[in-house]
């Protein structure tokens, strides 16, 4: 049966026992049937709880007292609803019934059918049919005529007698309840025979979904106007207990009328006998507890009586033996003491072999020490020429190793050397190259032509710029370029020139003024007849490959020269290769130091791209 609920209006309560707290309210339900649309998406669904909270809130003003489902399938869904009074269901039915739903993310619109609840109870003509019609029923006997009312899902508390403190149903307060409909014959709650569920193999004990245990009951009246009372009474109805409280709680309860004779003569005569049988047949098997108990405690007598005999037994076995063990200690000392003489001559006898043992053993002993002494200086004088040996042999890996390390450094210095001479030869050669190419760029071009001469002369000043800085390194670009270090000393300036000395290499005056953008910088006279005197700014920056810079100090030449000496001492005493190993190497080398050089010249055109630039323009 469904679960008891709380009812909040009893004003449609109709009195059922007051005395105990029992009403009958009428049933107010309702059926409300939502027809589904096609699902043309596949994996969409409806949501059964949303389709319930439109059903809710489309009734203005009210509320369901429960709203469940009773049945869903893929067109539609079955709703069961209650509402706290009659009064309320045609309202209730008016706001669904012929309505639509819609629903989120779905075009279809969902229609609501809403009817009243059609309660499954017997008519008059139901039973009537079935009295009249069943052939095993003889109407003018109790309980094989319309005058039994079979009632499912009472609950067990409501009809328990306040002063046993039980929650078990008693048949006298069954009798009160229900007396008001007429005058009751015979009652049975079946729950309350012990034997019943024995007899049946029915289980009687049923637990409704609210945790309330439920029973059962059959009421037999005496005459068939109070069936016909107690019938048209209960039909539409649940049962609905009011508390001391006020407080008021209703359940559906299944009335229906008994078609299986249940309170008919034969029937309990057919129970009663039932139980004698089972009441014989539980003093039977008390009486074989009891016999089979009496049986245990007869063998528990008999175990410990034989248990007392096996421990006197033992008792005496034990006395027994302890008297054969003094009789046994008795003649063990008596042996004892014999063997104790006999032990005693022994003994002296021993003693004396003993003695002369001892004194092969300590002669014997101090012949293996002496050997052992021997074999141990033996040992250790070998093993001393084995570690002598050893350490020759490290020691001569040690000095090997060294040449090798010194022959490998040796033949790496000497090919650094080749190296740096192949490139200061080349460094030179594309000097000359570059000084003669200057030569017979001034010779062949006129004299008073200084701008077109200035421009010709750009790409010559900067090569030389680049084999300078590859030549002497960054040092040396200084006092080329006008510019001393801070450690060197400082030249003399250029005397002045007649018509204005050039203030940059190609002949052009950068910072003067506006006006003065058209002059030369470097005027020539034709009586000029080397190209020295025609244009001393530019063959100043070319340096001379046989002198040492100006801008380096005295220690570092010298430096130089002891590592240009040390290196073709080197070189004398390195022994000769062949040639094709030593073009080789030669190569190799070449290209690791160009790669180097060219490396340390970016980083320091990098570093200090703008003084360079001033420098050659100065």
């Amino acid at each position: 049966m469904a679960a008891a609920t709380i009812v909040h209006d009893t004003s449609e309560a109709v009195e059922l026992c007051p005395a105990y707290g029992l009403y009958l309210k009428p049933i107010t339900k309702m059926t409300i049937s939502v027809a589904l649309p096609q699902l043309k998406q596949p994996g969409k669904s409806i949501s059964n709880w949303e389709v319930m909270e439109r059903l809710k809130g489309m009734v203005h003003n009210h509320q369901f007292s429960t709203l469940r489902i009773s049945k869903s399938t893929m067109d539609f869904i079955r709703f069961e609803g209650e509402v706290e009074n009659k009064s309320l269901v045609k309202s209730f039915l008016a706001c669904l019934d012929g309505k639509t739903i819609k629903l989120s993310g779905f075009s279809d619109i969902l229609k609501v059918r809403a009817a009243e609840f059609k309660i499954d109870f017997p008519t008059r003509h139901d039973w009537d049919s079935f009295f009249r019609d069943a052939k095993d029923m003889n109407e003018t006997l109790p309980g094989e005529r319309p005058d039994t009312i079979h009632l499912e899902g009472l609950p067990c508390k409501w009809f328990a007698l306040k002063e046993s403190g039980s929650e078990k149903p008693s048949e006298e307060v069954l009798v009160k309840v229900f007396a008001k409909f007429g005058e009751i014959r015979n009652v049975d709650i079946p729950m309350l025979d012990p034997y019943r569920e024995e007899m049946t193999g029915r289980n009687f004990h049923t637990f409704s979904f609210g945790g309330h245990l439920n029973f059962e009951a059959y009421v037999q009246y005496r005459e068939y106007a109070g069936f016909i009372q107690a019938m048209s009474a209960l039909r539409g109805m649940k049962l609905m207990f009011k508390g001391e409280d006020g407080k008021a709680v209703a359940c559906n309860i299944k009335v229906s009328f008994d078609s299986t004779k249940h309170l008919s003569d034969a029937s309990i005569k057919k129970r009663q006998l039932e139980r004698q049988k089972l009441q014989e047949l539980e003093q039977q098997r008390e009486e074989q507890k009891r016999r089979e108990k009496e049986a245990e405690e007869r063998q528990r007598a008999e175990e410990r009586k034989q248990k007392e005999l096996e421990e006197l037994e033992r008792e005496r076995k034990r006395e027994e033996k302890l008297r054969k063990r003094e009789q046994k200690q008795r003649e063990r000392e008596l042996r004892r003491s014999q063997k104790r003489l006999e032990k005693l001559q022994a003994e002296e006898q021993k003693q004396l072999q003993e003695k002369i043992r001892l004194e092969e053993r300590k002669l014997l002993l101090a012949q293996r020490n002496l050997q052992s002494i021997r074999l141990i200086a033996e040992l250790l004088s070998r093993a001393k020429a084995v570690k002598l040996q050893e350490q020759e042999r490290k020691e001569e890996k040690l000095r090997l190793q060294q040449q090798e390390e010194r022959r490998r450094l040796q033949e790496a210095e000497l090919r650094r050397v080749e190296e740096e001479k192949e490139r200061a030869l080349g460094l030179q050669r594309k000097e000359r190259e570059l000084r003669e190419r200057l030569l017979s760029i001034l010779l062949s071009k006129k004299p008073d032509d200084a701008h077109a001469h200035d421009e010709l002369l750009q790409p010559v000043l900067d090569i030389l710029h680049t084999v300078s800085s590859g030549c002497v390194g960054p040092a040396t670009l200084h006092p080329l370029a006008g510019q001393t270090p801070a450690g060197a000393p400082r030249e003399a300036p250029a005397p002045a020139e007649a018509d204005g000395a050039p203030k940059s290499v190609n002949g052009s005056v950068a910072e003067e003024a506006p006006g003065k953008e058209g002059q030369s910088a470097c005027r020539v006279t034709p009586e000029d007849g080397s190209p020295e005197k025609r244009c001393p700014g530019v063959l100043s920056c070319i340096p001379d490959n046989n002198q040492q810079p100006k801008g380096l100090p005295v220690c570092e030449q010298n430096v130089s020269k002891k590592d240009s000496r040390s290196e073709q001492d080197k070189c004398n005493r390195e022994p000769s290769k062949g040639r094709g190993e030593r073009s080789r190497e030669r190569r190799g080398s070449a290209s690791r130091k160009r790669s180097r050089h060219r490396r340390r010249s970016e980083r320091s055109r990098s570093r200090s791209p703008s003084r360079h630039r001033s420098a050659w323009n100065r």
